[in-house]
């Protein structure tokens, strides 16, 4: 194996896999998808369609014990509901820390994690989805341009310099993102966003905002399915 994604079956991890099987071919990568505990099976659902799709190995962790009674509002049993509203709107009422969509570092876990997995398949690259519109005032610090670099260096000199991490999107937009995965052709139709789990996307909750806006910024049209496609 040449490399592993971190693949959570959402769009940005999807654009990954398929830049990896354009550079390495099928047969050279492995998706990774990791439960931490998340209210819905629908991304993992998504996982195993998309990596289907492109005909690459896949293997699953479970880490949900690390997060549980974190008050993250995307886990199973959270006490408080999912925001319907933008990540601007959340970091105006946290002034600032991060948004109560964070699974407190979750990266950071993944990411170890996956260094071990990689090695163990003896792969040279580490791939994940991370982008610059996640890390905005510090929604997520777990995918800014700072916490890629901390991570890259550990991750290198833990391995004895036999893995590297790959963040192809890191200094990028989602809208960016859309448009690499449009060149590949990706089928987005098989991806899931949305922090709910209905049988279509909410399309009011922050990642399926950023993620319709991401394709109007490119002039088409999401081919996921929304309960609403309103939100801006």
């Amino acid at each position: 194996m040449k490399a592993l994604v971190l693949f959570s079956g959402g769009l940005d991890s999807s654009v990954c896999l398929a830049m990896a099987v354009e550079k390495y071919g099928a047969a050279e990568v492995l998706a990774l998808s990791v439960r931490y505990g998340q209210k819905h099976e629908r991304e993992l659902e998504a996982a195993e369609s998309v990596a289907a799709f492109y005909g690459v190995k896949k293997t699953d962790l479970d880490l949900g014990a690390v997060f549980q009674g974190s008050g993250c509002t995307l886990l199973a049993g959270a006490a408080e509901e999912i925001p319907r509203e933008d990540y601007a709107s959340q970091l105006r009422e946290t002034l600032g820390a991060p948004v109560s969509t964070y699974v407190p570092f979750r990266n950071g876990l993944f990411l170890s994690a996956a260094a071990s997995v990689a090695l163990k398949n003896g792969c040279a690259e580490l791939w994940y989805g991370a982008h610059a519109d996640d890390a905005a005032g510090s929604a997520y610090p777990d995918t800014s341009e700072v916490f890629n670099e901390a991570m890259s260096r550990a991750v290198f000199l833990g391995s004895g310099n036999a893995l590297r991490l790959v963040a192809p999107f890191i200094g990028a937009s989602k809208a960016q993102v859309v448009a690499e995965g449009l060149r590949l052709r990706v089928p987005f139709e098989k991806t899931w966003s949305c922090y709910e789990g209905g049988e279509k996307a909410c399309g009011v909750c922050g990642t399926c905002r950023d993620r319709l806006r991401a394709f109007r910024l490119n002039g088409v049209r999401d081919p996921l399915e929304y309960e609403t496609e309103e939100a801006e």
